[in-house]
């Protein structure tokens, strides 16, 4: 028997083993995608389902809240280059081994231990009129800039962001630590030897090579930024003030579960997931111009 046909046969048999498990998979995330794109077109309340057509989507994208809601996502979106950035930076210099890295290294992997409910309690404290934001403030003689983030709807917003750049430093710092493990020390050690500063290695070698690792870090966080801060805002904010943090994941629960429309909420879920589509086929698309 030849190599080739060797190969094929175990192809073919890797392939048989592994069918019962597509299978589930298929049948588990399949099914209910399907049902989730059959209500979309429906006014569903959860008993029965009364076909509508595209007047459901024609309906929510004419409703301005729709909008508003992806806006806060927008807004979100761009705190993603800062959740990447910081982490970068604090792998680096854990990298380096500096002074304290061990004490800083708990500190800044914390986030990564816990849940996002846990993270919304701790912020929603922080953020408070009466919480640690303002003590700090006027221990260091600010005082008088005494504010209340959750009150207001931009102030909201912006809380909510710090708290998921804060969530996403640990787990995007521990990505990139992987990242520099892999690196070949030689290259640093030669840079150091011709005078090069920390920053010029990080930006001529260390950079380069950790292409994958940002890359994944970006699928992460994207990924984190529209399906991951649920949690999060309800426990902060309730999605208000009015639709001031509502982002689309929110939304869908308020349609669903809060005014019962399961139909609009199941609609919501299909332009969410087309997003997701959208995203990542750009992502690997870029990802494949960049090799070539």
């Amino acid at each position: 028997m030849s190599s080739h046909s060797l190969s094929s046969q175990r192809k073919r048999v890797s392939f048989l083993f592994a069918l019962p498990a597509l299978a589930l998979v298929s049948a588990f995330l399949g099914i209910p995608i399907i049902q989730a794109g059959y209500f979309s077109f429906t006014q569903w309340d959860g008993l029965t389902a009364v076909w509508k057509g595209f007047s459901t989507y024609s309906h929510v994208l004419h409703n301005p809240i729709f909008w508003r809601v992806l806006e806060n996502n927008g807004l979100l979106f761009i705190g993603i280059p800062v959740a990447m950035l910081f982490p970068m930076g604090i792998a680096f210099l854990l990298n380096e081994k500096v002074r304290g890295w061990k004490t800083f290294r708990t500190i800044f992997f914390l986030p990564t231990a816990v849940s996002w409910v846990v993270i919304g309690m701790v912020s929603l404290r922080f953020f408070a009129q009466e919480g640690a934001l303002n003590g700090l403030l006027k221990g260091f003689g600010f005082g008088f800039i005494k504010t209340d983030l959750l009150s207001s709807e931009k102030g909201a917003l912006f809380a909510v962001a710090l708290t998921f750049i804060w969530s996403m430093v640990g787990t995007n710092t521990i990505i990139f630590l992987a990242g520099m493990a892999t690196l070949d020390i030689s290259l640093n050690e030669a840079a150091r030897m011709d005078g090069a500063s920390n920053f010029r290695i990080f930006r001529s070698i260390t950079l380069p090579q950790l292409k994958r690792f940002i890359q994944f870090s970006f699928i992460i966080t994207v990924i984190s930024a529209f399906t991951a801060l649920f949690s999060l805002i309800f426990v902060m904010t309730g999605g208000g003030p009015g639709f001031g943090t509502t982002t689309l994941e929110f939304f869908i629960f308020q349609s669903a579960f809060s005014r019962g429309d399961f139909g609009t909420g199941a609609m919501l879920g299909v332009i969410l997931f087309f997003i997701m589509a959208i995203l990542g086929i750009g992502q690997l698309a870029i990802m494949r111009s960049k090799d070539d």
